[in-house]
């Protein structure tokens, strides 16, 4: 394909924060919302499959890499329509969002402060800390079908629930998202204090793709782990953290089979002890040949 002009091979290890994975065949930068629909329809005319990366913050490629086209989601306006109503891409930076709208006296976005994700990509995982959730503060959201058509939904029309969002089951791409905040002269203090524990309780040096694996109810996954004594655990490059068990990190150019076995691992040896089979939230992309 060259119009629009993706390029080809493009390592995909550059735009993941894991550090992981092999080259995309086609490989996009995607600007504004019209560069995207295009995108999508020549992804689509061509029999492409095609996926959407922000910051790459929650996804783990495949050695091999992606056999269709990558489309890194750069669409980052941001926009205040009304007061305590905001508009931002997709490609966004979360985190910065949190930040900007606890600054300004707007509440219910701080945890994002603490979530190295995109807009978009908040929204697909429905991403989440602290005890809030991406939905909750959620208006409505701007999506892309396959065939190009631009459609908006409003919350009230989608149903989410923990890490997830009806998105993960569309064809498509998130291209903004409104959120409705409230005046809250607190929100900046909440929003310090979460990146302060964030720093203290997080491996933010180390190459992670945050917490790998759900929460079962009632406890936490990282605790689970801790239990099994799996911090400092290594399997090739592929490690357990010592300040955070939840987080696999690449320590030593880690592979996609060495994290896949470690996290199955984990899960085995957590099985074992405390019989709970944990769930990995890390969207794992397989190599699947379209030919």
């Amino acid at each position: 394909m060259s119009n629009p002009p993706f390029k080809e091979q493009v390592d995909l290890k550059k735009f993941t924060t894991l550090g992981i994975g092999g080259p995309a065949r086609y490989f996009l930068q995607i600007s504004s919302i019209e560069e995207m629909q295009e995108a999508v329809r020549a992804c689509s005319a061509h029999n492409i499959p095609f996926l959407v990366l922000g910051k790459g913050s929650n996804c783990l490629f495949d050695d091999r890499g992606f056999p269709g086209a990558v489309l890194l989601n750069k669409i980052d306006f941001l926009e205040q329509p009304t007061p305590g109503l905001f508009r931002a891409g997709a490609g966004y930076s979360f985190a910065l969002l949190g930040v900007q709208t606890a600054l300004q006296g707007w509440g219910g976005l701080e945890f994002a402060s603490g979530i190295p994700a995109s807009v978009g990509g908040a929204v697909w995982m429905n991403a989440g800390a602290n005890g809030q959730e991406t939905c909750h503060s959620l208006e409505a959201v701007e999506f892309i079908h396959e065939d190009g058509e631009l459609q908006t939904y409003p919350k009230e029309q989608l149903a989410f629930a923990y890490r997830f969002s009806p998105f993960q089951k569309k064809k498509g791409a998130i291209v903004a998202a409104l959120f409705r905040l409230k005046k809250d002269e607190h929100a900046r203090k909440r929003q310090l204090e979460i990146v302060h524990r964030r720093k203290l309780t997080q491996p933010l040096a180390d190459k992670s793709a945050g917490c790998v694996f759900l929460n079962p109810e009632g406890t936490h996954a990282g605790f689970l782990i801790d239990q099994c004594g799996l911090k400092g655990t290594t399997l090739g490059g592929a490690a357990v953290s010592r300040m955070h068990a939840n987080f696999l990190i690449n320590a030593d150019h880690a592979s996609c089979k060495e994290m896949l076995e470690l996290i199955d691992l984990v899960k085995l040896r957590v099985k074992e002890k405390s019989g709970i089979e944990l769930k990995s939230e890390i969207r794992c992309i397989p190599y699947e040949d379209p030919l």
